[in-house]
């Protein structure tokens, strides 16, 4: 029951809050234009309910030429890709605003594990054991307030498992509480280096 009052919620939220912030977009695009050749938004294909694919939009924050459907932890060096309004971008999260049109859509909740990219292979099969690809992935969640990009893959994935046992209102309320202090923090915000299964 909850899952539709959460869909009809997520639907409704992300609806207003694109209203509200479409000044922000206009400004957003128009300095990603300036500041360097290429698309204003970046999509890649991720892994959604049911490990379905779909695409994920988000502001560009990378030059056009940086490798494609490669995680950021395992660039050699990041920060070469970056451009200068995507550090800021990155930095204040603001690069995950379009993702309210993915929520809008149904391919994301406002509240889920994040979206693997369709090769990680290792975070898929990680929260294949706690049931985290059942549910439509979020544009935050209980791992993003709890380490974010320091996790580890089998943490990373554990904390998915967490959320699904927990998952209602409270929790989510919760998230999305504790995602507005990480933000404001810039909390767990590591370019390169983390985010990969350990080699035992």
């Amino acid at each position: 029951m909850y899952a539709v009052i959460k869909r009809i919620l997520d639907f409704i939220l992300a609806l207003i809050a694109t209203i509200l912030l479409s000044w922000l977009f206009v400004i957003l695009i128009a300095l990603i234009k300036i500041d360097s050749k290429g698309p204003i938004l970046f999509k890649q294909k991720r892994v959604g309910i049911h490990k379905k694919h779909f695409m994920i939009y988000k502001f560009r924050t990378m030059r056009t030429d940086t490798p494609k459907d490669m995680p950021t932890h395992m660039l050699k060096n990041p920060e070469q890709f970056i451009t200068k309004i995507g550090k800021f971008l990155r930095k204040t999260s603001l690069d995950e605003l379009p993702q309210l049109l993915n929520i809008i859509k149904g391919d994301m909740a406002i509240v889920g594990p994040r979206p693997a990219l369709w090769n990680q292979y290792d975070l898929i099969e990680e929260r294949d054991k706690y049931g985290a690809n059942d549910v439509l992935p979020g544009l935050t969640g209980w791992a993003q307030i709890n380490g974010r990009d320091e996790l580890e893959i089998p943490v990373k994935a554990a904390l998915d498992g967490e959320y699904i046992k927990k998952m209602g209102f409270v929790m989510d309320v919760k998230c999305i509480l504790g995602t507005v202090k990480s933000v404001l923090k810039h909390e767990g915000v590591v370019e390169g280096g983390t985010g990969a299964m350990k080699k035992k």
